[in-house]
């Protein structure tokens, strides 16, 4: 916490700012439990200034004792109707320098305020008068979330740890009869006693006879699974806001079809392809280019992105459909696209999901997961195994 404390505090120096603003809302904005250790729930909004302590505002006022005790190292106040007003409050009365003596200008009032996070626009009015300048820094706060601390990585391997023993249970589980809500019930059993929350967990269900479905669903539709059916998952169960994430395809008391067979094949090579040239010093349009070759040289293409850093947030790279289809195979990668520049580093996290679709969009696989990214490749988080494996009989 000291070395992150230390790391905002050389970012708000390096932009001028005397202050800083982070605000998070239902359970987003992940900066205040990064500086903090409080998870956002409905609301919360931090004020902090380089040698004073910290200053957080949080709603609902009955969560106010519990952050207290997660987050001891700040002044935690009651947010009241709206924890960003507080805080807003706070900045134009320099309540958060001890004294309610209104200052709308003059030495209580920033010169620069540093503001990261989701800030909503009804706000803009008086976040613009808390300051003489404002300036955003939430691209600068995602780059300080890419390489990971030693500690940070043990909670991911905890996080990666509980999403494998969740996609284990849905496994087990998985049966013809069985709802897509049972579904969810029997995985998130896997790691709710283990002290893990659900950061996501999508299933995709679909005839592999007649498919009419190419990525997992957000929610769990009342469908019951038949004998015949593919199951997909992209699942991450998360350890004190660190989450794992692990993508598998499932048939259902059938085995694979040829395009199904074929579909997971392509993935698992093109998983394979990236895999290969993942390292520090590499370049991402080097990986698209190698899962181009192979996905687009079969005849498919992806629909969710195919690789994205994770951990503190959906961090770069992220390459996207667009991405992968923008290749042409006979040329180099294309190096304009940020996506396509971005090199990494030892001690980024991130997640490989070559999810290979048909054209149509009716047909899908998943395989992936998350990777820490080391001097001379990459390390898995996981232990759950790959491939496409028949369950439920």
């Amino acid at each position: 916490m000291a070395r992150r404390r230390e790391a905002l505090t050389d970012l708000l120096r390096e932009h001028g700012a005397e202050r800083a603003l982070v605000y998070g809302f239902d359970r987003s904005g992940s900066a205040v439990e990064w500086l903090t250790g409080w998870p956002v729930t409905r609301e919360a909004a931090l004020l902090l200034r380089p040698g004073e302590r910290d200053l957080l505002f949080v709603c609902f006022n009955n969560h106010v004792p519990n952050a207290r005790r997660l987050a001891p190292g700040s002044d935690v106040r009651p947010g009241n109707a709206s924890a960003l007003d507080a805080a807003l409050d706070a900045l134009a009365s320099r309540a958060d320098r001890g004294t309610a003596a209104p200052a709308p200008s003059g030495p209580g009032r920033p010169r620069r305020l540093g503001v990261i996070g989701p800030v909503p626009a009804r706000a803009g009015g008086r976040l613009a008068a808390a300051a003489d300048e404002i300036v955003f820094l939430d691209r600068e706060y995602t780059a300080l979330r890419l390489v990971k601390s030693a500690e940070e990585i043990t909670w991911m391997r905890a996080g990666a740890a509980i999403s494998d023993d969740a996609v284990a249970a849905l496994a087990a589980a998985a049966r013809p009869g069985m709802t897509e809500a049972e579904c969810c019930a029997a995985l998130e059993g896997a790691y709710i006693a283990a002290g893990g929350l659900t950061h996501i967990h999508y299933l995709g269900v679909t005839a592999m006879a007649e498919p009419a479905l190419c990525v997992p669903a957000q929610w769990p539709s009342p469908r019951c699974l038949r004998a015949g059916d593919v199951l997909t998952c992209e699942v991450s169960a998360s350890y004190r806001g660190y989450p794992g994430q692990l993508l598998r395809t499932f048939t259902i008391a059938a085995p694979a079809t040829p395009l199904y067979d074929d579909l997971h094949r392509v993935a698992a090579e093109a998983f394979g392809a990236m895999a290969a040239r993942l390292r520090a010093g590499a370049v991402a349009g080097d990986l698209t280019a190698a899962a181009a070759e192979i996905i687009i040289g079969a005849g498919y293409t992806i629909y969710d992105d195919l690789v994205h850093g994770f951990g503190g947030g959906y961090l770069p790279p992220v390459i996207s459909r667009a991405d992968l289809e923008s290749v042409r195979t006979a040329a180099p990668p294309d190096r304009r696209a940020p996506a396509g520049n971005f090199t990494f580093a030892a001690g980024m996290t991130v997640v490989l999901q070559p999810n290979v679709i048909t054209p149509d969009e009716r047909a899908g696989v998943q395989t992936g997961e998350l990777v820490l990214v080391t001097e001379t490749g990459w390390e898995p988080l996981h232990r759950y195994p790959r491939g496409l494996a028949r369950i439920g009989g």
